[in-house]
C-alpha cells in the first residue's frame, strides 16, 4: 500500500494482479457482463435485505426484553464489528489466494445467523446471532466488489453502482418487510427469511462457477512508479481523508437507519409502523443516489462527485432535526438522495489509489463502512440515553462537514478519474 501508483488506461483495461501467484482475470470484453452483475447486485439485494432486518426489528426486541438504547446500540456493535474487522482480512486472503465459492459459504452463515435469531430468548444470544450475520457479510462484500469489478467491461463507476444498488434496496427493504411480517407474527417470523439466505447461496454457488475459470496462475509484475503519479505520502494521505468521508457519510446514515424510527416515535407520535415506512423512504432514497453516484463518477470526476455528495447533504441535515414530520419525509429523501452517491465513488477512488491491492482495499472500505456504523451507533445511544433522540440528531447533522477534507485529494488522470 505504500507505494505510489499512476493508475494508466493499461491498468485499468489488464487483469489486475495480486499478491501471490493465484489472479482473478478478467477476459475481455467489448462491455459489461451485464447477467453476471444482475446477479451479484441481486445477491447483494438478499444479502442486506436480511441484515437490515436487525435494525427493523429492534423496536420488538426493546419492548420483549426491556432494552435500554445503549443495549440496541451493542447490537448493531455486535453485527457490524465481525464484518468490519473480518473484511480486510478476507480481501488480503482473496488477493494472494481467489476463493469463487466463498460468497455461497459466507452466506450458510447469515442463514444459521437468522434462524439463531428467531429463537434467541436471552440478550447474549441475540448478540451471538448478530454477528454470525456480520460475518456472513464480511466474506460476502470483498469478493462479490471484486467480481463486479471483473464484469465491469471498464466502467467501473457503473458496475459499483449496480452493486450498490442491490445493497440498498435490500438495506431499505427491511424497514417494509419487518412492517408487514415480523411486527405482526413475532420475532419467530424472522426464520421465515432464512429461505432468502438459501436462495441467495444457489445463486452465489452459480456466480461461483462463472468466477472459477477466470481465475489462472500468474506471476505478479511490479508496481513501478511513474512520473507525475501520486507520491506514496499522497496515497497515504488520501486513503486517509477517503476513510475520513467515509466515517462522515456512513455514521450520519447509521443514525438514521438505528435511531429515525425512535426519533419520530418520540417527536411526532407516530405508530412502528408508520415510522418504518419512513425509515423505508429514507433508505429507498440511498438506494437511487447510490446507483446515480457511480455512472456520474465515470461521467464528471469521482473527486467533484464526492465534493457534490457529502457537503451538499450539508444544508439539508442541518434542516431536518427543525422540520415537521411532512417535512422530515422530504428532507430525509433529499438527503438519501445526495449523501448516499458518494459510496461508489469513494470505494472506487480508493481502488484506483492501489490497484495491486484490490480485495484488501475493499475490504477495508466496506469494512469501515460497517464499523464506523456499529461504533458510532453504540455511541450514539449512549449519548441517547443520557440526553434525547433529538439532541443526537442536532449533532449528527455537523457529520457531513467533514466532507470538506475532500480538498486533500489527489487528481487523478482523467480516464482513471
Amino acid at each position: 500500500m505504500n507505494k505510489p501508483v499512476v493508475v494508466s488506461e493499461e491498468t485499468l483495461t489488464e487483469p489486475v494482479a495480486v499478491a501471490g501467484l493465484a489472479s482473478a482475470v478478467p477476459k475481455p470484453s467489448a462491455g459489461p457482463a451485464y447477467v453476471v452483475l444482475a446477479g451479484i447486485s441481486f445477491s447483494h439485494f438478499l444479502n442486506d435485505t436480511m441484515q437490515s432486518l436487525i435494525a427493523s426489528v429492534y423496536p420488538i426486541l426493546k419492548d420483549t426484553y426491556a432494552l435500554d438504547f445503549t443495549q440496541i446500540g451493542m447490537i448493531t456493535l455486535a453485527f457490524q464489528f465481525t464484518a468490519s474487522l473480518l473484511q480486510p482480512v478476507v480481501g488480503h486472503y482473496t488477493d494472494k489466494r481467489a476463493q469463487p465459492y466463498s460468497l455461497a459459504i459466507g452466506m450458510a452463515s447469515t442463514f444459521f445467523g437468522l434462524l439463531l435469531l428467531s429463537a434467541a430468548h436471552r440478550y447474549l444470544v441475540i448478540l451471538v446471532a448478530a454477528a454470525l450475520v456480520g460475518l456472513g457479510s464480511a466474506v460476502f462484500h470483498p469478493e462479490s466488489a471484486r467480481i463486479a469489478r471483473l464484469a465491469s467491461g471498464g466502467r467501473y463507476g457503473f458496475a459499483q453502482s449496480v452493486f450498490q444498488l442491490g445493497g440498498s434496496f435490500g438495506t431499505s427493504m427491511g424497514p417494509v418487510l419487518a412492517a408487514l411480517i415480523v411486527v405482526p407474527f413475532g420475532q419467530g417470523s424472522i426464520a421465515w427469511f432464512s429461505s432468502i439466505a438459501f436462495l441467495a447461496i444457489l445463486i452465489l454457488w452459480r456466480i461461483g462457477r462463472w468466477y472459477a475459470p477466470q481465475i489462472t496462475t500468474k506471476k505478479v509484475a511490479p508496481v513501478h512508479t511513474q512520473p507525475g503519479g501520486p507520491s506514496s505520502r499522497r496515497v497515504a494521505v488520501a486513503l486517509l481523508v477517503l476513510v475520513a468521508l467515509l466515517f462522515s457519510k456512513q455514521l450520519y446514515v447509521s443514525s438514521l437507519s438505528s435511531y429515525y424510527i425512535f426519533y419520530l416515535i418520540d417527536r411526532f407520535g407516530v405508530s412502528t409502523q408508520a415510522a418504518q415506512i419512513y425509515l423505508f423512504i429514507f433508505l429507498a432514497a440511498n438506494a437511487v443516489g447510490a446507483f446515480f453516484g457511480g455512472p456520474l463518477g465515470d461521467r464528471f470526476g469521482r473527486k467533484i462527485v464526492i465534493w457534490i455528495s457529502i457537503v451538499g447533504a450539508l444544508p439539508f441535515t442541518l434542516a431536518l432535526p427543525h422540520a415537521g414530520l411532512a417535512g422530515s419525509a422530504v428532507l430525509s429523501v433529499i438527503i438519501g438522495l445526495i449523501i448516499s452517491s458518494t459510496t461508489s465513488s469513494i470505494i472506487v477512488f480508493a481502488q484506483e489509489l492501489v490497484p495491486h491491492r484490490f480485495g484488501m482495499i475493499s475490504g477495508v472500505f466496506f469494512g469501515v463502512a460497517f464499523g464506523i456504523g456499529g461504533l458510532g451507533a453504540a455511541v450514539l445511544g449512549r449519548l441517547a440515553d443520557h440526553t434525547s433522540i433529538e439532541f443526537v440528531y442536532q449533532v449528527c447533522a455537523y457529520l457531513p462537514a467533514i466532507g470538506l477534507l475532500a480538498v486533500f485529494l489527489p487528481k487523478l488522470p482523467q480516464h482513471a478519474r
